[in-house]
């Protein structure tokens, strides 16, 4: 009931199109029972000498044709009137199938169109952990299932419900002892119905997790190809797929012998119940208790009551797959969203920031940064040094509010940075990661992203700071070279310089290189840095890298050790220190005169 009312909710502004579907449902239900009920008069009072004993409004329409006299000498009526009632059957069907396909349909781009807001809007930290071929399944696949069943099963209870109720009514009304006959197994394929659904929810549940785990095998195959073939690991990645496509067809497999196991004791209790009202209708019938034309009329109606009752075993199979998909779409609905509170307070960032004894932690009791104490003046350059894991980029993630600080300070030009609006503090704060996300769009279209409407001017100034200009240049297109699915046709320094330009040109007073320059080679690192300097608005910068050379220039570098400070200060303090800076150092050095003596004794040979 709780998922019904889920998809009720969803239902919200098209329940009048649903509630008008249903009832042409019933309408076209009624016209269909009326054609049997036309034949039996036929056959009974028309074609046949027994008396009419109908109520006084057939009657009156008898009346109204000429009496049965006329129907006698003008047998084309009945048939005008049975093709006239399946014509109105027909129009109301239609107008069924328009309306509940029209409100399905609207239902389903709703149910997208909120997905994918909140998706926008989750915490940074779900999106780490989430799976994105779990996730498009469920915007994509999940959602269809929904709009299938709400445009062609859900209406269907309607009309099982009144063809049983219609049915029924009228059957009795002709013959209690033969109506009895012919409900008898009715209860049977309900409970059946029911035992089946309970047991194909679950394995809908499973199948559909199976399929999730499969797209997501997919996905990451087919993000990472470049990397398997590199490694040589297409093999593994085959079994790797095979194993998981394994598990959804055998889930699958399970599916099917459930509905194997449904259709046909389903179909037997229908034919056998079709036997009973055969073999009662026949025999009562050479009794003289029921005439002929109520024999066909119990024989027919008993063959369209059989196939919609059949049919809600499918209802409610999809009923259960419908549930099993709003359920996993209402775990991301249940998900909470960031919290983007509109504090209206957007001063003017110019980068004085000031860290004291800031602690943070992902996990409760595994502390990530422990007494961060440090302060930054506007336009300086901070350079951060550390090993993985030891909080590097946690602690510039506190910057742009992706991660909220638990204790401790960090204030901005003399405000304190939970104080300030997440939007403005995001705007200010240009971050560029290590991994650069590029669009399947054109090269500038990419730099151009962090900025509303840049100019072309603009776009080609940040472009030299970030050295690619020249390089794009070359490419036959130049700026309209389209770069692929996450810049695939560039190398990995050409897409950090890229994405260096992105930042750039949005001109934030705060910038942030997470180990973006690390597949850039020694000469475009200086270059880079160089331009940075030089631009009339002299960010404030924290770079992060293990290249000494990056970080030997910087106004204050900051050495992490288990989400602790243990050195900081310029190059030339830290150098006389005995500790980590110091031993980068000297291991970096060292192997560059390696290299160097190496290249001499070849070129000396």
């Amino acid at each position: 009931m709780k998922n019904m009312k889920l998809i009720w909710n969803y239902m919200k502004g098209n329940r009048g199109k649903y509630l008008a579907a249903v009832l042409c449902i019933g309408i076209a239900t009624l016209f269909s029972l009326i054609g049997p009920l036309i034949i039996r008069i036929t056959i009974d009072s028309v074609i046949g000498s027994n008396g009419l004993k109908e109520s006084t409004a057939v009657m009156t329409i008898i009346d109204s044709l000429g009496g049965i006299e006329n129907l006698k000498r003008n047998l084309w009526i009945p048939a005008m009137a049975l093709i006239i009632f399946t014509l109105l059957r027909g129009i109301f069907l239609f107008l069924k199938g328009r309306w509940s396909a029209e409100a399905a349909e609207t239902v389903a781009k709703k149910m997208r169109d909120n997905l994918y807001d909140h998706l926008q809007h989750l915490p940074y930290k779900y999106h780490v952990r989430a799976e994105p071929g779990d996730l498009i399944q469920r915007c994509t696949s999940d959602v269809e299932t929904v709009r299938r069943f709400l445009a062609a099963q859900f209406v269907e209870i309607g009309s099982a419900l009144f063809m049983l109720i219609f049915s029924a009514s009228i059957m009795f009304s002709l013959d209690v002892k033969m109506t009895l006959v012919s409900l008898s197994l009715i209860p049977f394929i309900f409970g059946f119905s029911i035992v089946f659904f309970r047991k194909v929810k679950k394995a809908f549940k499973l199948t559909d997790e199976a399929e999730g785990r499969m797209s997501t095998t997919l996905q990451e195959n087919l993000t990472g190809l470049r990397v398997v073939r590199a490694f040589g690991r297409q093999g593994y990645e085959v079994d790797k797929f095979e194993e998981k496509n394994r598990e959804n067809r055998e889930l699958t497999y399970k599916l099917i012998r459930l509905f194997a196991w449904y259709w046909s004791i389903s179909d037997l209790i229908c034919m056998f119940q079709m036997g009973m009202v055969l073999m009662a209708g026949i025999y009562w019938t050479a009794l003289g208790h029921i005439s002929l034309g109520t024999m066909v009329v119990f024989i027919t109606y008993i063959g369209m009551l059989l196939w919609p009752v059949r049919q809600l075993g499918r209802v409610i199979t999809d009923m259960g797959k419908a549930m099993v998909s709003i359920e996993r779409i209402q775990e991301i609905m249940n998900e909470e969203k960031e919290e983007m509170e509109a504090t209206g307070n957007k001063p003017v960032i110019k980068g004085n920031i000031c860290f004291r004894n800031v602690e943070f932690q992902y996990d409760k009791g595994k502390p990530v940064l422990k007494n961060i104490t440090f302060e930054v003046k506007a336009g300086e350059t901070i350079a951060i040094l550390g090993a993985t894991g030891a909080g590097k980029t946690t602690l510039v993630h506190l910057l742009a509010r992706l991660f909220d600080y638990e204790k401790g300070s960090i204030k901005i030009d003399g405000q304190e940075l939970r104080t300030i609006d997440k939007k403005w503090i995001r705007k200010n704060v240009g971050l560029i990661l290590q991994e650069p996300f590029l669009f399947a769009k054109t090269i500038k279209e990419n730099i151009g992203l962090g900025k509303d409407f840049p100019e072309d001017r603009e776009v080609y100034d940040v472009a030299k700071v970030a050295s690619i200009h020249e390089v794009i240049n070359d490419f036959n297109q130049g700026y309209e070279t389209l770069v692929g699915e996450r810049g695939v046709s560039l190398s990995g320094g050409q897409k950090q310089r890229v994405a260096i330009a992105r930042t750039l040109i949005a001109n934030t007073p705060i910038i942030v290189f997470d180990d973006s320059l690390s597949a850039v080679d020694t000469e475009t690192d200086a270059s880079i840095r160089s331009a940075l300097k030089k631009r009339k608005n002299n960010a404030t910068t924290f770079i992060i890298s293990h290249r000494i050379s990056t970080l030997s220039e910087a106004d204050k570098i900051i050495v992490l050790e288990q989400g602790e400070i243990v050195q900081m200060g310029k190059h030339d303090d830290l150098m006389k220190q005995t500790g980590l800076y110091r031993r980068i150092w000297d291991i970096q050095n060292s192997n560059e005169e390696d290299s160097g003596l190496s290249s001499g004794a070849k070129y000396a040979n």
